[in-house]
């Protein structure tokens, strides 16, 4: 369950319960949860406590998704698919796999995402954008001249900024998901002590400080 209350269809503000009429047709998304994507959709239902937020968030889909950017549409969802992948988010790397299918990416290269690195399948403007969002997702925006450098060679500088919001605020909704325990990153957390066998010592390095025979 996320960790915080969510939003039924009574309660939310105009706009969303536009979009929840949307998504969820007559139903109210926290009585009967379930989109057409196979989510649970508590996404919306827990963004729509903060109606600002809620239509600020909104309003950044609309951005990226409008057909007045410059970017390609390809080349967008590469960077959302490895960022959620990066950040270690279900739920943004999954949603973006089917993004990338609809706006005909190859099956070869959704597969590849995790091991682009060493994977023969990307063009040298796809292996520039893959670089580059690790240098945002994973190295906090540290990104060395000569890997800009070329990604210039590729891309006008409005594609270039593009790609960095658009792949920045993925970044950030992939850290929200995981922290709020939304939809497909609602899992528990998986380094925790694995215990010992049963009379076992409590000083696991005791072997370590014995002198050998």
């Amino acid at each position: 369950m996320p960790r915080l209350r969510q939003v039924g269809k009574e309660e939310a503000h105009p706009f969303a319960k536009k979009v929840y009429q949307s998504l969820f047709g007559d139903r109210d998304p926290v009585q009967e949860p379930g989109t057409d994507t196979g989510t649970s959709g508590d996404w919306w239902t827990v963004f729509a406590l903060s109606p600002e937020i809620f239509d600020h968030s909104v309003a950044g889909f609309q951005i990226y998704r409008n057909p007045e950017r410059k970017l390609a549409p390809q080349l967008r969802e590469l960077g959302q698919m490895r960022a959620g992948w990066a950040r270690g988010s279900q739920f943004v790397f999954s949603q973006h796999c089917k993004g990338a299918r609809s706006v005909g990416m190859s099956e070869d290269k959704i597969a590849a995402i995790p091991h682009w690195q060493i994977a023969d399948c990307y063009s040298d403007v796809e292996r520039a954008v893959l670089a580059y969002t690790d240098c945002l997702v994973l190295q906090g925006g540290r990104v060395p001249d000569e890997l800009f450098d070329n990604l210039k060679k590729h891309l006008s500088d409005v594609e270039i900024l593009e790609f960095t919001y658009i792949t920045a605020l993925y970044d950030f909704h992939a850290v929200m998901t995981k922290a709020l325990r939304l939809e497909f990153d609602d899992v528990d957390e998986r380094i925790v002590e694995v215990p010992a066998p049963a009379g076992s010592a409590w000083d696991i390095m005791r072997m370590v400080d014995q002198e050998p025979d």
